[in-house]
């Protein structure tokens, strides 16, 4: 049955010099630009329980993680390291250095930065006040200046089509390292306008950046806890540089996907290890479908990295466009309930096609939780119910402490 248009969202084109896009949003499908919060609850949360890093809070199962990986798949990760690590590590310092010219104040710094980020190859460039209650604690002496640039990188369509595999993977990860160097080419522009600019890094993040790309009208959160953005989904990968150069922010767009992921559901469905929720929940501060992180790394850890979530979401696969024109038309979700959109391999398991899904034992998400200090100790503890530990058991906790503080002093600076 077709739909009422309430209103057309017209958007910039994917690559630079590509036509604008017009995106409608039936009726039943409007909410409010963004995303629901509720602005005291952010603010409370970020002051008396900051978040922190995925690889401070979750240390405890890197080590799980790696030791998951193939030999060859090993092998490629640490060359990819030493190939990011660099990167990394300029974008740490990026904030202290100084501009190499004097500011026009005459100059319309948003439009020179956005084209020069799209001339660079970002697909989607937006601007908002860098909000500091989402900064991570072991970040909130790093992060200096207010404005905040969010800027998405698209990875390449074919690689995310054959999620999970490690192929997919060497798509994911070498995007990063792609964006990361423009990103530090983007700041040494900004510097030359006048203006100091700091690259919050893919692989050191400063905070969860998607309220901010939401805030800058780049996108809204979906169902599977991953930003949708108008012309690959959440297939984005997302960073930000945040600057004092004056500029002008943008404002939070209603695409209509607060409504429309109610009705998809398609991640939420075909997620292997069910660790995605159908009812929205209030989450410090946001309405949004929690993810159960346990459940989602012990299959992700396991299966090349997963994202079947990314994979099945029809705004990833087709664009927010196709998707939309379709709903409108039709009043149905584009590929849902195909093979097409829907089917996806697991290795040692074989093909699960719509309405399929595979099985894992309860002990099969019995893996490393939370941060790997509490991880070691709870081991040990475990170990000594009975019993006095051993010398060779008290040397053993005693190294692990040691790699753990080193860790923590590495993340925090």
């Amino acid at each position: 049955m077709a739909k009422k248009i309430h209103h057309i969202v017209r958007r910039p084109g994917k690559n630079n010099g590509d036509p604008d896009i017009e995106i409608p949003v039936a009726e039943d499908l409007v909410t409010q630009p963004g995303n629901p919060t509720r602005d005291v609850d952010v603010s409370f949360y970020g002051r008396e329980h900051p978040l922190e890093a995925h690889f401070v809070e979750n240390s405890a199962d890197r080590e799980w993680l790696w030791s998951q990986y193939t030999p060859e798949f090993s092998k490629w990760r640490i060359d990819h390291e030493k190939r990011d690590g660099p990167l990394v590590d300029a974008a740490a310092v990026s904030g202290d250095i100084n501009p190499t010219m004097e500011a026009d104040p005459d100059l319309d710094h948003t439009d020179l930065i956005r084209q020069k980020a799209r001339d660079l190859g970002f697909h989607e460039v937006g601007f908002t006040r860098y909000d500091r209650r989402y900064t991570y604690a072991s970040k909130k002496r790093w992060v200096k200046f207010p404005h905040a640039i969010c800027l998405a990188y698209e990875q390449g369509y074919e690689g995310t089509q054959k999620i999970p595999s490690e192929e997919a993977e060497h798509v994911h990860f070498g995007t990063y390292a792609i964006e990361g160097q423009i990103a530090l080419d983007l700041a040494a522009y900004i510097r030359t306008i006048g203006y100091q600019a700091q690259v919050h890094s893919h692989s050191d993040s400063s905070a969860p950046y998607i309220p901010m790309f939401v805030a800058a009208g780049l996108g809204q959160l979906g169902a599977n806890g991953q930003l949708l953005m108008p012309h690959f989904g959440s297939r984005g990968r997302l960073m930000i540089i945040t600057t004092d150069a004056p500029v002008q922010y943008d404002d939070p767009i209603d695409y209509g996907f607060n409504r429309f992921c109610e009705i998809c559901q398609i991640c939420v469905n075909r997620c292997p290890s069910n660790a995605l929720v159908r009812d929205k929940v209030w989450w410090r501060g946001a309405l949004k479908n929690k993810v159960n992180y346990g459940r989602c790394r012990a299959v992700m850890g396991r299966y090349d990295g997963c994202s079947i979530c990314m994979k099945v979401c029809p705004v990833q696969k087709f664009g927010m466009k196709p998707v939309m024109d379709h709903y409108v038309k039709t009043g149905q979700v584009l590929g849902k309930g195909t093979d097409d959109l829907e089917g996806f391999d697991l290795k040692g398991k074989g093909y699960f096609g719509p309405g399929q899904k595979p099985h894992f034992p309860k002990d099969f998400f019995e893996i490393p939780r939370g941060r790997f200090e509490n991880w070691i100790f709870e081991q040990l503890k475990n170990q000594l119910v009975d019993r006095d530990p051993t010398p060779q058991e008290l040397r053993r906790f005693g190294n692990k402490v040691r790699e753990a503080l080193k860790v923590k002093r590495e993340t925090t600076g």
